[in-house]
């Protein structure tokens, strides 16, 4: 074979192969791949386990109520108060309330007749599958305002909270948090203030505090509420703080 005729048989051979790699790289920013959760800014955590700290902390978690009819003078009850707190910690694997999800029973019961139980069924249902680490429970203020708190401990394998108390009386509004992290960026957090603002389970279509039992079917998403009584004019005001303090 010449050299003429070798330059030209490498040159096609090149040719083939960079046309190769073109059109493979086309296919792929044709079909992107679905980003994944953690891929959005911000969406996850870092709640990466670190030896640096102590495996486990202790916290007191303290609900201070602020709602009143001077914060939410329309048709302010006057038996306004919360129900017991619920809640426990979780890795990120479980979930028990989500804004835009469907409430479960245990969402359910809590919002509309304040009770603990079965959402403390299905932590402990987490728990048992190893996604949970505990259930917590605490009292209630039984006038608002007021003050209620309770202690937990927390492990690094679970550094996630969840904790709800019902807005009462209510059709099916609460105040909490979902999948709130004490234990990010390597360390423990020494205190997290959350506003509570209302939220509504989507299980009640009742529109005032002392509204006739309206069953919601099919259940509509846990849903921020922007609307009168608890928001008028869409003035979303807080309605108490949830208080992660770590004392051990």
């Amino acid at each position: 074979m010449t050299t003429a005729v070798r330059f030209r048989s490498v040159r096609s051979l090149c040719f083939a192969v960079l046309l190769a790699v073109l059109v493979a790289a086309c296919d792929s920013s044709s079909t992107p791949s679905a980003p994944s959760p953690t891929a959005v800014p911000g969406a996850t955590p870092d709640t990466t386990p670190s030896p640096n700290e102590p495996e486990s902390a202790r916290y007191r978690l303290t609900f201070e109520s602020t709602w009143t009819a001077a914060t939410h003078p329309v048709d302010f009850p006057t038996t306004a108060h919360f129900s017991a707190l619920v809640g426990g910690t979780h890795d990120a694997t479980a979930s028990f309330w989500r804004e835009g999800g469907l409430a479960t029973n245990g969402i359910r019961d809590m919002a509309e007749r304040g009770r603990t139980s079965p959402l403390d069924d299905e932590i402990n249902a987490g728990v048992r599958a190893g996604s949970a680490g505990a259930v917590s429970t605490g009292g209630q203020i039984s006038a608002t305002p007021g003050t209620v708190s309770l202690e937990f401990d927390i492990r690094q394998r679970y550094p996630l909270v969840t904790f709800v108390s019902m807005v009462a009386p209510s059709p099916d509004w609460f105040v909490g948090v979902s999948g709130l992290p004490l234990f990010e960026s390597g360390r423990w957090m020494s205190e997290r203030r959350v506003e509570l603002i209302p939220w509504d389970a989507g299980t009640d279509s009742g529109s005032t505090f002392l509204s006739a039992d309206r069953e919601t079917q099919p259940r509509a998403p846990i849903s921020r509420i922007v609307t009168s009584p608890l928001a008028p004019n869409g003035a979303v005001r807080s309605l108490g703080t949830f208080v992660f303090t770590r004392i051990q």
